[in-house]
Formats: structure tokens, C-alpha cells, sequence
């Protein structure tokens, strides 16, 4: 049987910063949800209890957000919407009811990996913010109650959307055949790269 071409889709950088950030992504969502509802703060005891759960999760945001603020320097380009996207939205019923034959070529990403890229983006952003706006005790005191209130309100909405942003990621990763390869190996077959990508195929071979 031969054996199938192989396109290299990301550098061994690339999957290394992907990994930090799903790494502490796990810890900071453990550390959260500890301090979210009391049903989870058990979570608090796989970090040494919940002074040191309160003390590591702004931590540990802090390093997904830089680990991400790397990635997204990288990748930042390859996500921006274009009017092609439209089209490809278009027919997502389609292809969520198994057509795959109306969903148009598209090039390292299509407009819903793009529209997950933007939303842990943007929730990342606000996580950030918020998040140090009412960290105790380095910097809550510069703010007003009312202003520590809505950020923490604000804080608990972008860790749901960044959440399930996440969960539309690995789901769709796992959905697509081939797809886990490109994180762990690295590469993936042309085969995989011309069925759903086929523009980013097609530039990854010119000249071949």
C-alpha cells in the first residue's frame, strides 16, 4: 500500500505554544471553577487546598494569555474574515447534515475555526482585564465596588464563551478525521489537506 504525501501545517513551535496554552487553559478553568460555585470547589484540593488555588489561578491565566498572545501572533493573519467566509457559513447546515458537497474550498481555515480563533481571542482579552482588575491584593483597591462587581461578572461571561469556544474546537477536532495529527505530528496527508482545505492544499503544492 502506498504510503500517502505528508504537508507540514505546524512547526514544532507552533504545537508547543498550542500545548502551554491548553495546559494552563485546564488549570486556570480548575483553579476557576473551584471559586465559581461551591459544588467544584473540591477542584481547589488538586492544588493544595483553596488559599493556593485563589493564589495560582491569576497566575495561570496570566501564562495562557502570554501563551496565546504568541499564537495569535502567528496565526492572526491566516483568520481574518473574508467575503468567502460568507458562503461557507452559508452552508454549515449542510454539512452539519452530512453534505459535504456544496461547502466551497477554503484555505488553512475556514469561518468556523476563524470564528473560534476570534472568540478565545476576545475572551482571552477580557479575562485579562477583568481578571486584574479585581486581583486581591495587588490591584482591586485602585478600582470602585461597582466597577470590581461588573468585572467579575464580566469575567464569569468571557470564561463561559472562551469555554465553549474550547469545547467547538476539540469537538471539531475530533469530528475531523486527521485533524489531531496536525497537533501532535505535526503534518497531515494530502488527502485530508485537499478535501478540506483545498486552497491552502493547493498553495502547499504549487510548484511541486
Amino acid at each position: 500500500m502506498r504510503q500517502q504525501s505528508l504537508l507540514m501545517r505546524y512547526t514544532e513551535s507552533e504545537r508547543m505554544n498550542h500545548w502551554v496554552i491548553a495546559l494552563f487553559f485546564v488549570f486556570a478553568g480548575l483553579t476557576g471553577l473551584a471559586f465559581f460555585h461551591p459544588a467544584f470547589f473540591f477542584f481547589a484540593h488538586l492544588f493544595g487546598g483553596g488559599p493556593w488555588a485563589r493564589i495560582l489561578h491569576p497566575f495561570f491565566g496570566l501564562i495562557m494569555a502570554v501563551s496565546f498572545v504568541g499564537l495569535f501572533v502567528r496565526l492572526w493573519r491566516e483568520n481574518v474574515m473574508t467575503p468567502a467566509d460568507k458562503e461557507w457559513r452559508a452552508h454549515t447546515g449542510d454539512m452539519l447534515r452530512g453534505d459535504k458537497s456544496k461547502m466551497p474550498p477554503v484555505g488553512k481555515y475556514n469561518a468556523g475555526q476563524k470564528g473560534v480563533f476570534w472568540a478565545m481571542a476576545l475572551s482571552l482579552a477580557v479575562l485579562v482585564v477583568t481578571g486584574v482588575m479585581f486581583w486581591l491584593p495587588w490591584f482591586a483597591a485602585a478600582f470602585q465596588s461597582v466597577a470590581l462587581r461588573d468585572s467579575v461578572l464580566l469575567h464569569s461571561v468571557a470564561s463561559v464563551v472562551l469555554s465553549q469556544a474550547t469545547i467547538v474546537h476539540v469537538y471539531a477536532a475530533i469530528w475531523v478525521k486527521g485533524t489531531v495529527r496536525a497537533m501532535t505530528r505535526g503534518t497531515v496527508t494530502e488527502s485530508w489537506a485537499k478535501q478540506h482545505h483545498a486552497l491552502w492544499h493547493k498553495k502547499m503544492t504549487e510548484g511541486k
